[in-house]
């Protein structure tokens, strides 16, 4: 979908603020890639990998750093970060498409449901009682909205969306298809007759301007509530467990698996695919790379990461087969350590000691003055 009407170079400078150079001021309709873009389409550049796009680029006009402006073969909109530019001008060039307000008649509205105006509830979609909707807000296609779940003004929800009984989503929230909010928590107890099911009685609060990707999981509380703060950003196929806190700013990529009773601060970036045990605290501004592991507390802001890279077969076969000598070995490095320093201590005991001196009064080595084996 594009702007069929266009916007201006100059309107789209004062919209993110930046300085426009070169000549050419034709109306831009949607965005592409350097090595794709046409005199309509707006392009960023921003990795130094892609200077032969850039060299090469037809398109109408470039966001970029002004380092970069005079290698820019066409007009530029010169900025400090081109990248968050260019997501403005694609979200204003690109906007999100809304389906027109009113309920489709396959859809089961319960009269005890509360909806506020311009509200548009999609094909097969469930409203139990209690239920509140907030106004301009999309429930699409085969949604569920649980029995006194809440859901804020200016809200879309994407196809097979789920919200559970009691559940909060504040204002603004994009939930993409398949997201499951309110799910029980993973809470069993052992006994004589097997796993006992610990009911879960909390619920899951969502704040605003949260963005949660498709088939991503949030569970509900074991008694207190699962909680998401505002500004948070899940990928597809996240997992966050029951009672855990994500708090403001932080954004979790693809395959990330959270279990519960864990805290993550503000503003982290997490990696895909990490794993994150339960029950500990990850300050803010922590960054995980891909596939970390975390068993424990991260008590400072840093990057850090766990996984092992990519090896031939071979040599990981190798690796692999030492592993479980590891302990072993260590344990007897430290023992050779230890008396290595023992050496090294008789050693300087030895070169310190006071000299010996013979009955004529001169002074003779120590090592001299030991009698001879």
């Amino acid at each position: 979908m594009t702007t069929p009407d266009g916007i201006s170079l100059s309107e789209l400078a004062k919209f993110v603020d930046a300085e426009v150079t070169g000549e050419g001021q034709g109306l831009i309709r949607k965005v592409a890639p350097l090595n794709k873009a046409t005199t309509d389409s707006i392009s960023f550049f921003s990795d130094p990998r892609y200077r032969n796009d850039l060299a090469n680029t037809k398109a109408g006009a470039v966001i970029l750093k002004a380092e970069h402006a005079e290698n820019c073969p066409v007009p530029a909109l010169v900025v400090d970060n081109p990248y968050y530019a260019y997501a403005k001008i694609a979200d204003r060039l690109h906007p999100r498409h809304w389906a027109e307000p009113g309920i489709h008649p396959t859809a089961v509205v319960s009269e005890q449901a509360v909806l506020g105006q311009n509200v548009s509830i999609g094909a097969h979609a469930v409203v139990e009682a209690g239920a509140r909707i907030g106004e301009n807000s999309e429930i699409g296609a085969g949604g569920f909205i649980g029995a006194g779940a809440q859901v804020g003004p200016q809200c879309w929800f994407g196809n097979g969306v789920t919200i559970e009984r009691e559940c909060i989503v504040g204002a603004r929230a994009v939930l993409h298809p398949g997201v499951v909010i309110g799910a029980d928590g993973f809470g069993f107890a052992p006994g004589p007759e097997g796993w006992r099911k610990v009911p879960q009685i909390g619920r899951v609060l969502v704040g605003d301007d949260v963005e949660i990707g498709a088939n991503t999981t949030i569970d509900r509380g074991t008694q207190e509530d699962t909680v998401i703060e505002n500004g948070v950003k899940l990928d597809n196929l996240v997992h966050i467990g029951h009672n855990t806190r994500i708090c403001e700013g932080t954004i979790i990529a693809g395959c990330t698996v959270v279990a519960g009773s864990t805290t993550i601060g503000k503003n982290c970036t997490i990696g895909g695919a990490a794993v994150i045990t339960g029950h500990i605290e990850i300050a803010d501004n922590t960054t995980l790379m891909g596939m970390s592991a975390v068993t424990g507390n991260i008590r400072e802001a840093g990057v850090y990461s766990s996984p092992l890279p990519v090896q031939p077969v071979q040599q990981w076969r190798r690796n692999a087969a030492r592993f479980p000598k590891l302990d072993d070995m260590f344990r007897r490095m430290k023992m050779l350590e230890r008396e290595i320093q023992d050496l090294k201590d008789g050693q300087n005991q030895g070169a310190s000691a006071e000299p010996v001196h013979r009955g004529d009064g001169r002074a003779i080595s120590t090592d001299s003055a030991r009698p001879h084996r």
